[in-house]
Protein backbone atom coordinates (compact mmCIF):
# COMPACT_ATOMS: atom_id res chain seq x y z
CA UNK A 1 0.00 0.00 0.00
CA UNK A 2 1.29 3.40 -1.27
CA UNK A 3 2.27 6.28 1.20
CA UNK A 4 -0.07 9.49 1.42
CA UNK A 5 -1.70 10.54 -1.72
CA UNK A 6 -0.64 14.16 -3.09
CA UNK A 7 -2.54 17.00 -2.72
CA UNK A 8 -2.26 20.53 -3.06
CA UNK A 9 -0.56 22.57 -0.11
CA UNK A 10 -3.01 24.15 2.06
CA UNK A 11 -3.38 27.20 4.55
CA UNK A 12 -2.29 26.68 8.51
CA UNK A 13 -5.58 25.58 10.35
CA UNK A 14 -7.73 25.96 7.31
CA UNK A 15 -6.09 23.51 4.80
CA UNK A 16 -7.53 23.72 1.30
CA UNK A 17 -10.98 25.50 2.39
CA UNK A 18 -9.87 29.07 1.09
CA UNK A 19 -9.58 27.78 -2.46
CA UNK A 20 -12.32 25.78 -2.60
CA UNK A 21 -15.12 28.56 -0.98
CA UNK A 22 -13.83 30.69 -3.77
CA UNK A 23 -14.16 28.06 -6.78
CA UNK A 24 -15.03 24.87 -5.96
CA UNK A 25 -15.32 23.67 -9.59
CA UNK A 26 -12.02 25.03 -10.86
CA UNK A 27 -10.44 23.83 -7.93
CA UNK A 28 -11.82 20.18 -8.05
CA UNK A 29 -10.97 20.05 -11.83
CA UNK A 30 -7.10 21.16 -11.33
CA UNK A 31 -6.41 18.76 -8.25
CA UNK A 32 -8.19 15.99 -10.86
CA UNK A 33 -5.56 17.23 -13.28
CA UNK A 34 -2.78 17.66 -11.24
CA UNK A 35 -2.98 14.30 -8.95
CA UNK A 36 -4.64 11.81 -10.57
CA UNK A 37 -7.27 9.49 -8.83
CA UNK A 38 -6.98 10.41 -4.93
CA UNK A 39 -5.99 14.02 -4.12
CA UNK A 40 -5.54 14.46 -0.23
CA UNK A 41 -7.12 17.93 0.26
CA UNK A 42 -7.71 19.61 4.07
CA UNK A 43 -11.22 20.77 3.82
CA UNK A 44 -12.82 22.31 6.62
CA UNK A 45 -10.22 20.93 8.82
CA UNK A 46 -10.81 17.45 8.24
CA UNK A 47 -9.07 15.26 5.75
CA UNK A 48 -10.34 14.92 2.75
CA UNK A 49 -9.37 12.49 -0.14
CA UNK A 50 -11.23 13.32 -3.63
CA UNK A 51 -11.53 10.33 -5.51
CA UNK A 52 -12.10 10.37 -9.51
CA UNK A 53 -12.01 6.43 -10.49
CA UNK A 54 -14.92 5.58 -11.35
CA UNK A 55 -13.65 2.27 -9.91
CA UNK A 56 -13.44 3.76 -6.89
CA UNK A 57 -17.05 5.61 -6.76
CA UNK A 58 -18.23 2.08 -7.73
CA UNK A 59 -17.03 0.99 -4.43
CA UNK A 60 -17.65 3.19 -1.87
CA UNK A 61 -21.33 3.49 -3.39
CA UNK A 62 -22.25 0.44 -4.55
CA UNK A 63 -19.75 -2.88 -3.78
CA UNK A 64 -18.56 -1.63 -0.27
CA UNK A 65 -21.57 0.72 0.65
CA UNK A 66 -21.84 -0.37 4.06
CA UNK A 67 -17.98 0.57 4.86
CA UNK A 68 -19.63 4.28 4.73
CA UNK A 69 -21.88 6.56 5.90
CA UNK A 70 -22.97 10.30 5.18
CA UNK A 71 -20.47 12.68 7.32
CA UNK A 72 -21.90 14.82 10.34
CA UNK A 73 -20.25 18.07 9.28
CA UNK A 74 -22.53 20.71 9.29
CA UNK A 75 -24.40 18.40 11.25
CA UNK A 76 -26.47 21.42 13.35
CA UNK A 77 -27.78 23.27 9.90
CA UNK A 78 -28.53 20.34 7.72
CA UNK A 79 -30.19 18.53 10.64
CA UNK A 80 -32.13 21.77 11.63
CA UNK A 81 -33.37 21.57 7.48
CA UNK A 82 -34.10 17.98 6.25
CA UNK A 83 -33.97 16.13 10.71
CA UNK A 84 -34.27 12.78 9.72
CA UNK A 85 -35.51 12.47 6.70
CA UNK A 86 -34.70 9.85 3.77
CA UNK A 87 -31.34 12.31 2.68
CA UNK A 88 -29.81 12.01 5.94
CA UNK A 89 -30.83 9.04 7.83
CA UNK A 90 -28.89 5.73 8.01
CA UNK A 91 -28.65 1.91 9.08
CA UNK A 92 -32.12 0.31 9.71
CA UNK A 93 -33.85 3.28 10.12
CA UNK A 94 -33.46 4.66 6.19
CA UNK A 95 -33.80 1.25 5.24
CA UNK A 96 -37.27 0.81 6.57
CA UNK A 97 -38.29 4.52 5.45
CA UNK A 98 -36.95 3.74 2.18
CA UNK A 99 -39.18 0.87 1.65
CA UNK A 100 -41.85 2.69 2.63
CA UNK A 101 -41.56 5.85 0.70
CA UNK A 102 -40.96 3.69 -2.51
CA UNK A 103 -44.29 3.04 -3.68
CA UNK A 104 -44.62 6.58 -4.14
CA UNK A 105 -41.72 5.99 -6.50
CA UNK A 106 -42.93 3.17 -8.79
CA UNK A 107 -43.10 3.37 -12.13
CA UNK A 108 -47.23 2.55 -12.42
CA UNK A 109 -48.16 4.93 -10.16
CA UNK A 110 -45.49 7.56 -11.44
CA UNK A 111 -47.21 6.98 -15.30
CA UNK A 112 -50.10 7.77 -13.87
CA UNK A 113 -49.06 11.03 -13.66
CA UNK A 114 -48.24 12.31 -16.53
CA UNK A 115 -51.22 14.06 -17.28
CA UNK A 116 -50.86 16.13 -14.27
CA UNK A 117 -47.06 17.08 -15.36
CA UNK A 118 -48.24 18.10 -18.80
CA UNK A 119 -51.10 20.23 -17.27
CA UNK A 120 -49.15 22.44 -15.20
CA UNK A 121 -46.98 22.74 -17.75
CA UNK A 122 -49.42 24.08 -20.07
CA UNK A 123 -50.96 26.50 -17.40
CA UNK A 124 -47.59 27.96 -17.43
CA UNK A 125 -46.63 28.63 -20.95
CA UNK A 126 -49.77 29.41 -20.88
CA UNK A 127 -49.13 33.06 -19.53
CA UNK A 128 -46.11 33.40 -21.85
CA UNK A 129 -46.11 35.08 -25.05
CA UNK A 130 -43.94 35.71 -27.85
CA UNK A 131 -41.33 37.92 -27.12
CA UNK A 132 -41.51 37.49 -23.18
CA UNK A 133 -37.99 38.04 -21.53
CA UNK A 134 -38.32 35.52 -18.45
CA UNK A 135 -36.01 33.83 -15.84
CA UNK A 136 -35.14 30.40 -17.03
CA UNK A 137 -34.70 28.88 -13.46
CA UNK A 138 -37.34 30.82 -11.81
CA UNK A 139 -39.73 29.44 -14.17
CA UNK A 140 -38.51 25.64 -13.87
CA UNK A 141 -37.93 26.32 -10.36
CA UNK A 142 -42.01 27.45 -9.71
CA UNK A 143 -42.98 24.79 -12.62
CA UNK A 144 -41.37 21.91 -10.42
CA UNK A 145 -42.49 22.94 -6.97
CA UNK A 146 -46.08 22.68 -8.06
CA UNK A 147 -45.67 19.09 -9.37
CA UNK A 148 -43.90 17.87 -6.98
CA UNK A 149 -46.05 18.84 -4.04
CA UNK A 150 -49.35 17.67 -6.50
CA UNK A 151 -47.51 14.37 -7.04
CA UNK A 152 -46.31 13.63 -3.60
CA UNK A 153 -48.32 15.65 -1.12
CA UNK A 154 -51.94 15.46 -3.39
CA UNK A 155 -52.06 19.18 -2.61
CA UNK A 156 -51.64 22.71 -5.08
CA UNK A 157 -50.15 25.23 -4.18
CA UNK A 158 -51.00 28.65 -5.15
CA UNK A 159 -48.61 31.55 -6.76
CA UNK A 160 -48.51 33.44 -3.24
CA UNK A 161 -47.30 29.94 -1.24
CA UNK A 162 -44.82 29.39 -4.18
CA UNK A 163 -43.59 33.06 -4.01
CA UNK A 164 -43.09 32.59 -0.09
CA UNK A 165 -41.53 29.19 -0.67
CA UNK A 166 -39.39 30.79 -2.86
CA UNK A 167 -37.94 33.76 -1.36
CA UNK A 168 -37.32 31.51 1.59
CA UNK A 169 -35.08 29.27 -0.61
CA UNK A 170 -32.29 31.51 -0.80
CA UNK A 171 -31.06 31.93 2.41
CA UNK A 172 -31.34 28.56 3.07
CA UNK A 173 -28.50 28.18 -0.25
CA UNK A 174 -26.29 31.13 0.89
CA UNK A 175 -26.14 28.84 4.24
CA UNK A 176 -24.67 26.01 2.29
CA UNK A 177 -22.65 27.96 0.22
CA UNK A 178 -18.85 27.52 0.98
CA UNK A 179 -17.58 29.85 3.54
CA UNK A 180 -14.74 30.19 5.11
CA UNK A 181 -15.72 32.79 7.80
CA UNK A 182 -19.28 31.33 8.62
CA UNK A 183 -17.65 28.26 8.79
CA UNK A 184 -15.84 29.74 12.08
CA UNK A 185 -18.64 31.07 13.42
CA UNK A 186 -20.63 29.63 16.34
CA UNK A 187 -24.47 29.33 15.69
CA UNK A 188 -25.65 31.00 18.49
CA UNK A 189 -24.08 34.16 17.16
CA UNK A 190 -26.95 36.26 15.71
CA UNK A 191 -25.75 37.19 12.90
CA UNK A 192 -28.23 38.61 9.67
CA UNK A 193 -27.41 35.29 7.85
CA UNK A 194 -28.37 33.16 10.77
CA UNK A 195 -31.60 35.13 11.31
CA UNK A 196 -32.55 34.96 7.86
CA UNK A 197 -31.58 30.93 7.71
CA UNK A 198 -34.22 30.65 10.51
CA UNK A 199 -36.55 32.62 9.59
CA UNK A 200 -36.47 31.01 6.49
CA UNK A 201 -36.97 27.40 8.07
CA UNK A 202 -39.80 28.84 10.10
CA UNK A 203 -41.70 30.26 6.90
CA UNK A 204 -41.32 26.53 5.15
CA UNK A 205 -42.32 24.67 8.10
CA UNK A 206 -45.79 27.10 8.35
CA UNK A 207 -46.06 25.78 4.42
CA UNK A 208 -45.90 22.63 5.40
CA UNK A 209 -48.38 23.05 8.59
CA UNK A 210 -50.89 24.39 5.98
CA UNK A 211 -50.51 20.89 3.77
CA UNK A 212 -50.58 18.95 6.77
CA UNK A 213 -54.09 20.58 7.31
CA UNK A 214 -55.62 20.22 4.47
CA UNK A 215 -54.64 16.51 4.25
CA UNK A 216 -55.38 15.35 7.65
CA UNK A 217 -58.34 12.42 6.96
CA UNK A 218 -57.84 11.75 3.28
CA UNK A 219 -55.26 9.44 3.42
CA UNK A 220 -57.78 6.74 2.65
CA UNK A 221 -59.20 8.21 -0.02
CA UNK A 222 -58.18 7.63 -3.48
CA UNK A 223 -59.32 11.12 -4.57
CA UNK A 224 -56.21 12.20 -3.15
CA UNK A 225 -53.80 10.84 -5.79
CA UNK A 226 -53.65 12.01 -9.13
CA UNK A 227 -51.58 8.83 -9.57
CA UNK A 228 -53.20 6.25 -8.05
CA UNK A 229 -55.46 3.52 -9.43
CA UNK A 230 -56.44 1.46 -6.51
CA UNK A 231 -58.29 1.78 -3.72
CA UNK A 232 -56.08 3.44 -1.22
CA UNK A 233 -53.86 6.91 -2.49
CA UNK A 234 -49.74 6.09 -2.86
CA UNK A 235 -48.91 9.86 -2.77
CA UNK A 236 -45.97 9.99 -0.13
CA UNK A 237 -47.99 12.15 2.27
CA UNK A 238 -50.75 9.71 2.39
CA UNK A 239 -48.09 6.65 3.14
CA UNK A 240 -46.58 8.41 5.66
CA UNK A 241 -50.43 9.76 7.15
CA UNK A 242 -51.37 6.07 7.35
CA UNK A 243 -47.99 5.13 9.00
CA UNK A 244 -48.15 7.68 11.73
CA UNK A 245 -51.83 6.37 12.62
CA UNK A 246 -51.35 2.45 11.85
CA UNK A 247 -48.23 1.49 12.59
CA UNK A 248 -47.27 4.28 15.41
CA UNK A 249 -43.81 4.15 13.14
CA UNK A 250 -44.26 7.46 12.23
CA UNK A 251 -44.20 10.26 14.64
CA UNK A 252 -45.09 14.51 14.20
CA UNK A 253 -40.94 14.92 13.71
CA UNK A 254 -40.38 12.00 10.73
CA UNK A 255 -43.09 13.49 9.43
CA UNK A 256 -42.07 16.91 9.22
CA UNK A 257 -38.41 16.27 8.57
CA UNK A 258 -39.69 13.30 5.20
CA UNK A 259 -41.49 16.20 4.15
CA UNK A 260 -39.26 18.69 4.42
CA UNK A 261 -36.65 16.59 2.53
CA UNK A 262 -38.84 16.10 -0.06
CA UNK A 263 -40.54 19.69 -0.75
CA UNK A 264 -37.18 20.91 -1.42
CA UNK A 265 -35.30 17.67 -2.71
CA UNK A 266 -37.96 16.83 -4.73
CA UNK A 267 -37.99 19.85 -6.90
CA UNK A 268 -34.69 21.72 -7.20
CA UNK A 269 -32.61 18.79 -8.77
CA UNK A 270 -35.13 18.86 -11.70
CA UNK A 271 -35.56 22.51 -12.28
CA UNK A 272 -31.72 22.75 -12.20
CA UNK A 273 -31.46 20.10 -14.54
CA UNK A 274 -33.80 21.71 -17.30
CA UNK A 275 -32.54 25.24 -16.48
CA UNK A 276 -29.18 24.65 -17.82
CA UNK A 277 -30.65 22.53 -20.62
CA UNK A 278 -32.14 25.23 -21.82
CA UNK A 279 -29.21 27.31 -21.74
CA UNK A 280 -27.34 24.67 -23.60
CA UNK A 281 -30.07 24.00 -25.93
CA UNK A 282 -29.94 27.97 -26.57
CA UNK A 283 -25.91 27.98 -27.77
CA UNK A 284 -26.08 24.84 -29.59
CA UNK A 285 -29.13 25.44 -32.25
CA UNK A 286 -27.92 22.08 -33.87
CA UNK A 287 -28.74 20.03 -31.39
CA UNK A 288 -31.55 22.26 -30.63
CA UNK A 289 -33.00 21.50 -34.10
CA UNK A 290 -32.60 17.63 -34.19
CA UNK A 291 -34.87 17.85 -30.80
CA UNK A 292 -37.53 19.67 -32.28
CA UNK A 293 -37.09 17.28 -35.06
CA UNK A 294 -37.66 14.52 -32.82
CA UNK A 295 -40.72 16.46 -30.96
CA UNK A 296 -42.98 17.03 -34.36
CA UNK A 297 -41.95 13.56 -35.37
CA UNK A 298 -42.99 11.37 -31.99
CA UNK A 299 -45.87 14.08 -30.77
CA UNK A 300 -47.39 15.86 -33.64
CA UNK A 301 -47.80 18.45 -31.40
CA UNK A 302 -50.02 16.86 -28.78
CA UNK A 303 -49.16 16.56 -25.27
CA UNK A 304 -46.69 13.89 -24.72
CA UNK A 305 -47.51 10.64 -22.71
CA UNK A 306 -45.61 8.16 -20.79
CA UNK A 307 -45.65 5.68 -24.15
CA UNK A 308 -44.27 8.72 -26.12
CA UNK A 309 -41.24 9.41 -23.75
CA UNK A 310 -40.21 5.65 -24.63
CA UNK A 311 -39.74 6.69 -27.96
CA UNK A 312 -37.98 10.62 -27.30
CA UNK A 313 -34.42 8.81 -27.16
CA UNK A 314 -32.86 12.05 -28.43
CA UNK A 315 -34.51 13.77 -25.70
CA UNK A 316 -33.21 11.65 -23.12
CA UNK A 317 -29.91 12.02 -24.48
CA UNK A 318 -29.94 15.85 -24.12
CA UNK A 319 -31.05 15.30 -20.56
CA UNK A 320 -27.92 12.94 -19.97
CA UNK A 321 -25.73 15.42 -21.65
CA UNK A 322 -27.03 18.28 -19.71
CA UNK A 323 -26.51 16.17 -16.40
CA UNK A 324 -22.81 15.26 -17.38
CA UNK A 325 -21.99 18.84 -18.06
CA UNK A 326 -23.92 20.68 -15.24
CA UNK A 327 -24.62 17.90 -12.44
CA UNK A 328 -27.33 20.36 -10.47
CA UNK A 329 -25.86 17.70 -7.58
CA UNK A 330 -22.19 18.26 -7.98
CA UNK A 331 -20.27 16.34 -5.29
CA UNK A 332 -20.90 13.79 -2.69
CA UNK A 333 -19.46 12.94 0.33
CA UNK A 334 -18.91 9.89 2.47
CA UNK A 335 -17.08 9.02 5.59
CA UNK A 336 -15.66 5.17 5.90
CA UNK A 337 -16.37 3.96 9.45
CA UNK A 338 -13.41 1.53 9.23
CA UNK A 339 -9.79 2.20 7.79
CA UNK A 340 -10.17 1.46 3.89
CA UNK A 341 -8.29 1.02 0.74
CA UNK A 342 -8.92 3.17 -2.09
CA UNK A 343 -6.50 3.69 -5.48
CA UNK A 344 -3.77 1.67 -3.32
CA UNK A 345 -3.66 4.23 -0.51
CA UNK A 346 -5.09 3.62 3.01
CA UNK A 347 -8.09 5.78 4.08
CA UNK A 348 -8.55 6.67 7.46
CA UNK A 349 -11.68 5.43 9.44
CA UNK A 350 -13.77 9.04 10.25
CA UNK A 351 -11.97 11.20 7.14
CA UNK A 352 -14.04 12.58 4.02
CA UNK A 353 -13.82 10.59 0.67
CA UNK A 354 -15.24 13.05 -1.69
CA UNK A 355 -17.08 11.79 -5.13
CA UNK A 356 -17.16 14.86 -7.09
CA UNK A 357 -19.52 14.44 -10.04
CA UNK A 358 -18.17 17.56 -11.73
CA UNK A 359 -14.73 16.59 -11.98
CA UNK A 360 -15.25 12.91 -12.88
CA UNK A 361 -18.16 13.83 -15.66
CA UNK A 362 -15.14 16.46 -17.13
CA UNK A 363 -12.83 14.45 -17.45
CA UNK A 364 -10.96 13.80 -20.80
CA UNK A 365 -9.93 10.20 -19.59
CA UNK A 366 -13.75 8.92 -20.25
CA UNK A 367 -15.07 11.43 -22.78
CA UNK A 368 -13.51 13.24 -25.44
CA UNK A 369 -13.73 16.89 -26.02
CA UNK A 370 -15.26 16.86 -22.04
CA UNK A 371 -16.47 20.49 -22.60
CA UNK A 372 -18.57 20.16 -25.69
CA UNK A 373 -22.20 19.39 -25.96
CA UNK A 374 -23.09 16.21 -27.83
CA UNK A 375 -25.81 14.15 -26.75
CA UNK A 376 -24.57 12.02 -29.27
CA UNK A 377 -22.09 10.46 -26.74
CA UNK A 378 -24.89 8.45 -25.22
CA UNK A 379 -25.89 6.47 -28.17
CA UNK A 380 -25.48 3.12 -26.84
CA UNK A 381 -22.48 1.72 -28.65
CA UNK A 382 -20.38 5.10 -27.11
CA UNK A 383 -21.69 5.23 -23.70
CA UNK A 384 -20.99 1.37 -23.15
CA UNK A 385 -16.83 2.67 -23.79
CA UNK A 386 -17.10 4.24 -20.44
CA UNK A 387 -16.95 2.49 -17.31
CA UNK A 388 -19.70 2.39 -14.44
CA UNK A 389 -19.66 5.55 -12.68
CA UNK A 390 -17.82 7.98 -14.85
CA UNK A 391 -21.50 9.07 -14.84
CA UNK A 392 -23.66 9.11 -11.26
CA UNK A 393 -25.81 12.29 -11.71
CA UNK A 394 -28.33 10.57 -9.68
CA UNK A 395 -25.47 8.83 -6.96
CA UNK A 396 -25.39 4.86 -7.17
CA UNK A 397 -26.14 1.95 -5.08
CA UNK A 398 -28.30 1.53 -2.15
CA UNK A 399 -28.76 5.10 -1.72
CA UNK A 400 -29.20 6.09 -5.39
CA UNK A 401 -32.11 9.21 -5.59
CA UNK A 402 -35.56 7.55 -4.93
CA UNK A 403 -36.38 9.76 -7.72
CA UNK A 404 -34.24 9.30 -10.83
CA UNK A 405 -37.27 8.06 -12.85
CA UNK A 406 -39.59 10.46 -11.68
CA UNK A 407 -37.45 13.41 -12.75
CA UNK A 408 -36.52 12.05 -15.69
CA UNK A 409 -39.84 11.20 -16.84
CA UNK A 410 -40.94 15.17 -15.40
CA UNK A 411 -38.10 16.64 -17.35
CA UNK A 412 -38.99 14.86 -20.56
CA UNK A 413 -42.75 16.02 -20.60
CA UNK A 414 -41.60 19.46 -19.42
CA UNK A 415 -38.72 19.38 -22.68
CA UNK A 416 -41.56 17.91 -24.81
CA UNK A 417 -44.57 20.11 -24.14
CA UNK A 418 -43.22 23.15 -24.00
CA UNK A 419 -40.34 23.12 -26.81
CA UNK A 420 -43.34 22.18 -29.51
CA UNK A 421 -44.37 25.43 -29.05
CA UNK A 422 -41.23 27.80 -27.82
CA UNK A 423 -37.85 28.52 -28.04
CA UNK A 424 -35.77 30.23 -25.36
CA UNK A 425 -33.57 32.46 -26.92
CA UNK A 426 -30.52 33.94 -24.81
CA UNK A 427 -30.80 37.43 -23.72
CA UNK A 428 -26.68 37.59 -23.22
CA UNK A 429 -24.31 35.16 -24.49
CA UNK A 430 -21.53 34.84 -22.11
CA UNK A 431 -21.26 31.81 -19.86
CA UNK A 432 -22.50 31.65 -16.69
CA UNK A 433 -21.12 32.01 -13.39
CA UNK A 434 -21.72 29.16 -11.08
CA UNK A 435 -22.23 28.96 -7.07
CA UNK A 436 -21.62 25.69 -5.06
CA UNK A 437 -24.01 25.27 -2.19
CA UNK A 438 -26.01 21.77 -1.38
CA UNK A 439 -26.83 21.75 -5.29
CA UNK A 440 -25.14 23.69 -8.24
CA UNK A 441 -26.73 26.72 -8.76
CA UNK A 442 -26.39 30.23 -11.63
CA UNK A 443 -24.96 32.59 -9.74
CA UNK A 444 -27.14 35.30 -11.62
CA UNK A 445 -30.64 34.41 -13.54
CA UNK A 446 -30.21 33.37 -17.00
CA UNK A 447 -32.35 35.65 -19.23
CA UNK A 448 -34.45 34.30 -22.29
CA UNK A 449 -36.98 35.75 -24.79
CA UNK A 450 -39.34 33.52 -25.21
CA UNK A 451 -39.87 32.55 -29.28
CA UNK A 452 -42.85 31.30 -30.82
CA UNK A 453 -41.51 28.36 -33.08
Amino acid sequence: MRATPPGPKGAPVIGNTQRFARDPFSFMSSCRDAYGDVARLSIGGEPTYMLTNPADVERVLVSDERKYRKPAFGDDDIRELLGNGLLLSEGDFWRRERRRAQPAFDMRRIGGLTGMMTDHTEAMIGGWADGDEILIDTEMARLTVKIIVDAMFGVSFDDRTIERMQASLEPLGERFEPDILGALLPEWVPTQENREYHAAIETLEGILEDVLAERRGTEHDPAADAGTDGDRPMDLLSILLRARSEEAEVDDELLRDELMTMLLAGHDTTALTLTYTWYLLARHPDVEANLHAEFDRVLGGQAPTMADVRELEYTERVLKEAMRLYPPVYLMFREPMTDVRLGGYRIEKGSLCMLPQWAVHRDPQYYDDPLEFDPDRWKPERAAERPNYAYFPFGGGPRHCIGKRFSMLEASLILGTVGQKYRLEPVSEEPIDLRGSLTMHPEEPIEAVVRER
